[in-house]
Formats: C-alpha cells, sequence, structure tokens
C-alpha cells in the first residue's frame, strides 16, 4: 500500500469523504469549525457543496485527502486558525499572539482503517501549512490514554498519534469529544 496525501483541490474525493450521502442535507461537509457559524448555519443542502467546491478550487483548499491509488481513503481538515471556529472557541484556548493553523478533523473509510492512514494524514496537514508558511500547527485531540473513543467522536484525533508527529502539548483545554478530554497539541514549523 503507498499512499500519498496532498491537497484537497479534487472536489470529489472530499465529496466521498465528508460529503453527506443525501446531498439535500445540510451537514457536514467538515464546514462547522472552518467557516463562521453564520455561514455554516446559511448553507443548505447543495449549497454546501457547492461552497466547498469553490474552496477546492480556491487558492487555499479546505485541508488534505489520502489517496491509495487513484482511490480517496482519508481526509483532514486543515487551514489557519484565525480562519476557523477555533479562533473564537470558549473551550480551547489561544496560548499566544502567533498566527498558527489548526488540524480539526480527520475521516478515513472504512475498510481503509488501521493503516497508519491517520499518521499519514497528520503529517500531510503539516506539510500543507508549512508549505503556506505556518509558523507552527495545532490540534485539539482526545486524551484517550489508550482506551476505545466510539468512532463518531474519533473524528478529532488522538494526543499519541499528534504526539508521533512530533506534537507537544501546550495547554489543556475544557472541550470534551466522546467523554475525553481535548488537549492542544502543537508543532513548531520554524
Amino acid at each position: 500500500m503507498t499512499i500519498e496525501v496532498r491537497a484537497a483541490t479534487d472536489f470529489e474525493g472530499v465529496r466521498v469523504l465528508v460529503g453527506p450521502k443525501n446531498p439535500d442535507a445540510n451537514v457536514c461537509w467538515c464546514l462547522s469549525h472552518r467557516v463562521p457559524g453564520k455561514v455554516n448555519s446559511s448553507l443548505h443542502g447543495p449549497e454546501r457543496g457547492e461552497f466547498v467546491r469553490r474552496m477546492c478550487e480556491s487558492d487555499l483548499p479546505p485541508g488534505v485527502l489520502a489517496y491509495d491509488g487513484d482511490e480517496p481513503v482519508g481526509w483532514a481538515g486543515v487551514a489557519p486558525r484565525v480562519d476557523t471556529q477555533f479562533a473564537r472557541s470558549r473551550k480551547i484556548p489561544v496560548i499566544d499572539d502567533l498566527p498558527v493553523w489548526t488540524v480539526w478533523c480527520f475521516r478515513v473509510r472504512p475498510g481503509h482503517r488501521g493503516k497508519r492512514i491517520l499518521d499519514l494524514l497528520l503529517e500531510g496537514a503539516v506539510d500543507f501549512a508549512r508549505e503556506r508558511g505556518a509558523p507552527a500547527i495545532e490540534g485539539y485531540p482526545v486524551d484517550n490514554r489508550g482506551a476505545k473513543v466510539d468512532q463518531t467522536m474519533a473524528f478529532v484525533g488522538f494526543r499519541s498519534m499528534f504526539e508521533r508527529a512530533g506534537f507537544h502539548k501546550a495547554a489543556d483545554t475544557e472541550s470534551v469529544s466522546g467523554g475525553f478530554p481535548r488537549v492542544l497539541m502543537r508543532r513548531d514549523l520554524r
């Protein structure tokens, strides 16, 4: 298996990984943390997909995709923190004025899990941010200490995977996912 991670300029790949099965649904597309709440709530059904299509075609695609050959198998949302809901979070602290980037959402398709694709997605997100001038990148994974995390809440990632990727714990947060505390993990890119 050779996995390649690259910028999410392929709208169909993004659709396969984070688009809803019903195009009229008002869910997912990994927008709830990426855009201001008013923008997120103003987009309905197919408008959400069209918004993401424009993001894929822009100078700042909405994240990275992992491919096994031509098949999209993984997703990570990554952007400057200032352009995300995390810039206004009351539960996840801003620890300094460095213009950090954030990686907040991971998805690996069934049948491809357990193959370290999460690790490759995280490293791809780091490269994506570094190539665009980020001085550092943060994530807010659960600190589950090896305990099983419900799949629906695992999208935030795991502290252990961030540590494997060279991140360090920079702060505690007041956020919880799947019953586990989330921690602020950071990696310097300078």
